[in-house]
């Protein structure tokens, strides 16, 4: 959930040295093409799912251009993952929930009510909290980018601000961004639907039998007396619909053994999102399962606390462009026992207490005693909303509602494929996804990716067609174990927005600030210390040669900071 920072350093610099020619990235070529998308309908009415980051920058993009907006919130607040509460979310469970569902389960009316509908119902707070989805943060947590690019470049942090900031400093800061557009929870904007979930998003047909546009099946609760809400349910319809959900679902590892004790112990093995303070982990001995960000920060807060932290962590087995393990084993506290892969947990006697439990390691050590288990493995994309765009999908839509789809959701929920420029859905670019680029923050990207969905939707940047668009996704996938796509995202991005004004006007964006490779110097020499250790990044040795960064390439340890 948490990328690490080093990827948005790169981005910088690789935008800041890639302008002589800013559309010819062999990762996202110019499109060679003079047949340009033609949209069914006109975009003038857009929904946007989720009110982080990226979708308030979405929203102030999309109503600047003069479009019509309702971003929907789920949460009471907006900002995204950046709303700590004490409440927790729900067990994670394992195995995993099938990964259509893995976020939430969707909530419909009865069939052949008129809508709206409403429901009374009692609750003891579970279904509430299903609802709501309290968010992965603990009391604690830092960021781990300098404040100077965890901002948006309109909203500047005060003068004197410190570059690490707490999650209540960033709460605030994206709260009075809403503010200031008017869409906070407490602003009465028509335009924001807080407290409301998205339980379904469908391909609508109009009254000749042709697909126009998306209709939205919606739901809010609300409280009417103690323990007592109301559900209401109703549709919305509009021509183009953002997801800006992010990367959302649990995901449990598939070790032997661990299903049980997760049965017997449920309330002392748990996923990270779930963990909120370390003086609940006092004196005890805790094993923590990955060693990437989280589970690296969530050691440092435990250390003063717990008696004794083994941290088990595994080599890195992707190809592509990552941070070395090594980077975050700088940040682990020097008396925490890194430990390697776990092989399994051993089976139960039917009277073991979690403490006279047994961990076997791949290497064959034995790991006993320990208290409690915190597994730090990461998330995996969940769109519950969506369910018959999944690979297998058997679904059966609504009255009105197309039939004819072409699945682009993996059922692992690692990745989405066929999306142009990592945003636009190569068959019906009214729908698109913002903050799905793994490894650069969305406090930068969404800049340029916002601006691109409000330009191709108003007609003042034109997509390729579908075909071309087809193609072109393929060869960025051909290319993901090299230079990481997100960087020559943001390259491109900004050549092909301020081409596009120079040619049908409208709004420019300047480049990655300039200051962005000497902040982040500095700010990697206190996070991690020099050298900072990169995998994949052959191509860019130059980039890297001109920062003083060391390379090394070493594949027993390496880590990527999405995975565990």
């Amino acid at each position: 959930m948490r990328p690490i920072v080093v990827f948005v350093l790169l981005a910088g610099v690789a935008a800041a040295v890639s302008f002589e020619n800013p559309l010819s990235t062999p990762w996202f070529p110019e499109a060679e093409t003079n047949e340009y998308y033609q949209f069914d309908w006109p975009v003038q009415t857009v929904a946007i799912i989720g009110a982080g980051p990226s979708g308030l920058v979405a929203f102030r993009e999309l109503t600047e251009a003069g479009l019509h907006v309702r971003i929907f919130e789920r949460d009471s607040v907006p900002g995204g993952n950046w709303h700590y509460t004490e409440e927790v979310p729900l067990d994670a469970p394992v195995p995993n929930a099938p990964t259509p569902i893995a976020n939430f389960v969707p909530s419909l009316p009865p069939a052949c009510v008129d809508l709206p509908y409403s429901e009374e119902f009692q609750d003891d707070g579970k279904i509430c909290r299903d609802h709501r989805g309290p968010k992965p943060m603990w009391e604690s947590l830092t960021t781990n980018s300098p404040s100077p690019l965890q901002q948006f470049p309109q909203w500047p942090w005060p003068a004197g601000t410190p570059w690490e900031l707490s999650q209540y400093q960033v709460r605030n800061y994206l709260r009075s961004y809403a503010s200031y557009h008017n869409i906070n929870s407490n602003d009465e904007n028509p335009a924001a639907a807080y407290s409301t979930r998205v339980e379904r998003v469908e391909k609508r047909i109009n009254q000749a039998g042709q697909e126009q546009g998306w209709r939205l099946w919606l739901r809010t609760l609300e409280p009417t007396q103690s323990n007592t809400y109301r559900a209401t349910w109703w549709t919305e319809d509009f021509d183009a619909v953002v997801v800006a959900t992010g990367r959302n679902a649990p995901l449990m590892p598939s070790i032997p053994g661990l299903e049980e004790w997760v049965w017997r112990f449920p309330d002392l093995l748990r996923h990270s999102r779930q963990y909120r303070r370390p003086e609940t982990y006092s004196n005890q001995t805790v094993l923590i399962i990955g060693a990437a960000t989280s589970g690296t920060e969530i050691s440092r807060g435990l250390n003063q606390h717990a008696r004794k932290i083994y941290q088990s962590f595994r080599p890195h087995n992707n190809n592509g462009t990552h941070s070395a393990l090594e980077n975050e084993f700088r940040r682990i506290p020097k008396n925490t026992s890194l430990v390697g892969e776990i092989e399994r947990f051993l089976p139960l006697s039917d009277e073991s207490s979690i403490q006279s439990g047994h961990v076997e390691l791949k290497n064959g050590t034995i790991l006993s005693g320990i208290d409690s288990v915190i597994l730090a493995t990461g998330y995996r994309y969940s769109f519950p909303f969506l369910p018959q765009y999944y690979d297998g999908a058997a679904y059966e839509p609504h009255a009105g509602s197309t039939r004819t789809v072409a699945p682009f959701l993996p059922l692992d929920g690692s990745h989405i494929r066929d999306l142009y420029l990592d945003q636009f859905y190569v068959r019906d670019p009214t729908l698109a996804f913002l903050g799905v680029s793994s490894g650069t923050s969305s406090f930068l990207s969404a800049e340029y990716t916002a601006l691109a969905l409000a330009k191709v939707w108003t007609d003042t940047a034109m997509l390729p067609d579908t075909e071309t668009m087809q193609a072109l996704y393929d060869k960025t996938v051909e290319k993901r174990s090299k230079v990481p796509r997100y960087l020559a995202r943001i390259v491109y991005l900004i050549g092909w927005l301020n081409k596009a004004a120079a040619k049908y006007g409208g709004k420019q964006v300047d480049g990655v600030p300039k200051y962005t490779t000497e902040v982040l110097r500095y700010w990697l020499i206190g996070h991690f210390g020099e050298p900072v250790q990169i995998k994949g990044l052959e191509q860019d040795e130059g980039v890297l040669a001109s920062l003083g960064l060391a390379q090394r390439y070493d594949d027993d340890l390496l880590f990527h900071a999405d995975n565990w």
